[in-house]
């Protein structure tokens, strides 16, 4: 039996539009049609005036959220809290993301990912690793004791997880300049995604680790060095490279929002997708959390150090997309596709998220004015029941 949703505009990946509902049959969109012409009788709930419903966000950089970080405990438990948290800031599907750690934690976060992704409404989509085969000159706050090069066993247990999770995503983050040109291509041959981050690469190692299979940039910008005259270097080949997709942290602290309009200018929108980088404070009120037995400290919309490190942001994906429309000046629609259809089309996912269209996920999000989340639903189903959700 059809359900429709009624009362509120829709945003369908295209355009904002008036006086349309949205079809539910279980888990996938049935399609839209005009309120005018609901057929009598019909299961019809009815959103708040005013409202917004759009395709639910996705997060591809998530480390933590609602007090938990996947490093600490990296188990289905630790996943689904963090899905839980988030999903109240309006993120209906996220890849958890293990940070370079010791090659112990590894396997037991991929078993976690697939054990939550049998659950039909956890919203994970697949696992990310930001390391460990980054540079050791761009850490930021990654453990140098963990970084190391790719062996012949790393690189079979990369490469096999894509059959374990044939409708999520493996993604891992690298350094291009640690990494044979031979290594990129058999991850991306197995159907592993690669992202270049915390790495020194000049231009021309970049491009070459794009044309053996390597798609996207994590968190452009941060630790990667400055844009130069005579060394454009990675982020150059990000932003000039048609085809790959770049993360971005629009926080405002990350990156200065005028280095993020001129990104925007010479990539276009279609070309870059919010990232949250979140902690576990994220939908707490914690003053901090530990990470690799030191002390990282909220203040001032900061994690850092004591010395001033960031590790990681204090933000989540209905704070990004107001930041889109208020620090970077874009229209709504566009922000709202950095943070649904944009990270759907990296993943590969753009044929069933990221629309409100016939035949595609009903994963949504639904704003207020100030576009913030009154609720969410994943695969159909509701997250509160029609109380308002955690406010983004």
């Amino acid at each position: 039996m059809l359900q429709f949703l009624a009362g509120s505009r829709l945003f369908t990946g295209d355009a904002i539009i008036e006086g349309q509902a949205i079809a539910l049959d279980g888990g996938v969109i049935a399609g839209l049609v005009a309120e005018a012409d609901l057929p009598a009788g019909s299961a019809t709930v009815r959103l708040p005036a005013g409202s917004l419903l759009a395709p639910g966000f996705i997060d591809v950089q998530a480390n933590g959220a609602g007090g938990v970080l996947f490093n600490g405990d990296p188990c289905e438990e630790t996943v689904l809290r963090m899905a839980e948290a988030l999903r109240r800031f309006g993120c209906t599907g996220l890849l958890p993301t293990l940070i370079t750690d010791d090659r112990s934690r590894m396997a037991p976060a991929a078993e976690a990912v697939i054990a939550a992704m049998r659950r039909p409404e956890s919203g994970i989509l697949g696992i990310h690793f930001e390391g460990p085969f980054i540079s050791p000159h761009k850490p930021g706050v990654h453990d140098l004791r963990y970084i190391r090069h790719p062996d012949g066993a790393d690189l079979d247990f990369l490469c096999a997880l894509p059959e374990r999770m044939p409708h999520g995503r493996v993604l891992v983050t690298l350094a291009p300049e640690e990494v044979e040109d031979r290594t990129i291509a058999r991850l991306a041959g197995a159907g592993v995604m690669v992202s270049a981050g915390h790495t020194i690469a000049g231009h021309g190692r970049t491009l070459d680790a794009v044309r053996h299979g390597l798609t996207g940039f994590t968190h452009l910008f941060n630790a990667m060095p400055p844009i130069a005259g005579r060394e454009p270097g990675v982020a150059v080949a990000a932003l000039e490279r048609n085809g790959t997709w770049c993360g971005i942290i629009a926080d405002g602290i990350h990156v200065d929002p005028a280095t993020l309009r001129m990104a925007l200018a010479a990539k276009g929108p279609a070309g870059l997708f919010l990232v949250t980088d979140a902690m576990p404070p994220v939908g707490t009120d914690a003053d901090g959390f530990e990470l690799y037995g030191r002390r990282i400290l909220r203040r001032g919309g900061r994690l850092e150090t004591e010395g001033g490190t960031l590790a990681g942001a204090d933000i989540d994906m209905a704070s990004a997309v107001r930041n889109c429309v208020d620090l970077l000046g874009l229209p709504l629609e566009e922000s709202l596709r950095m943070a649904s259809l944009y990270p759907a089309t990296f993943l590969g996912m753009g044929d069933r998220l990221g629309r409100l269209e016939a035949g595609y996920g009903a994963d949504l999000v639904l704003l207020d004015a100030g576009l913030r989340v009154l609720d969410t639903w994943i695969g159909g189903v509701r997250s509160s029941a029609g109380r308002p959700a955690a406010q983004g």
